[in-house]
């Protein structure tokens, strides 16, 4: 949708949706790795009551809203970007097709965060630690997170940098 209107709003948009889009799901990928390394389990329902058991629950909530595009995170920032440049641009009906799939990705998310701190688990995993190699890759993904969605200045630098020369 960024491409599509041609304008430096929508590659600005377009760059600054994939450096979120990157970070949040850099996050949710490495917690659902680590958990799948250290207790072979890989389903959804294996989620349940996941909270209580690894230390990274809250970048994998904060990656999720920031995916399915909840304010005040930057996933939320990035969408509103992306659908204001195509809608500027004139594409309204793709506009209001994006925004119906975004309702409907809200739900998938939601299911995952629901899993983890509301639904009751008969065999939960194990409690585990990460290492501090993946700490700092943990913590990376989360500040990019938190910092692309606070910091506007990295949308407005973004614009500058590849539209200022």
């Amino acid at each position: 949708m960024g491409v599509i209107g041609g304008t430096a709003q929508g590659m600005t948009a377009l760059v600054y949706y994939v450096l979120v889009y990157a970070a949040a799901n850099l996050g949710v990928f490495a917690v659902i790795t680590i958990v799948a390394l250290r207790s072979q389990k890989f389903t959804l329902e294996d989620y349940a009551g996941l909270y209580k058991r690894i230390q990274n629950r809250f970048l994998m909530t904060l990656s999720l809203f920031s995916l399915a595009g909840i304010p005040p995170f930057a996933g939320f920032f990035s969408k509103f970007f992306i659908f204001m440049a195509a809608f500027d641009a004139g594409f309204h009906l793709l506009v209001f097709i994006a925004l119906v799939n975004t309702v409907i990705s809200l739900y998938y998310y939601l299911l995952i965060v629901k899993a983890m701190y509301i639904t009751p688990s008969d065999s939960p995993i194990p409690t585990f630690r990460s290492d501090r190699c993946t700490k700092w890759g943990l913590a990376l993904c989360t500040l990019g997170i938190i910092g692309l969605g606070i910091a506007s200045i990295v949308y407005q630098s973004i614009d500058k940098l590849s539209f200022g020369i």
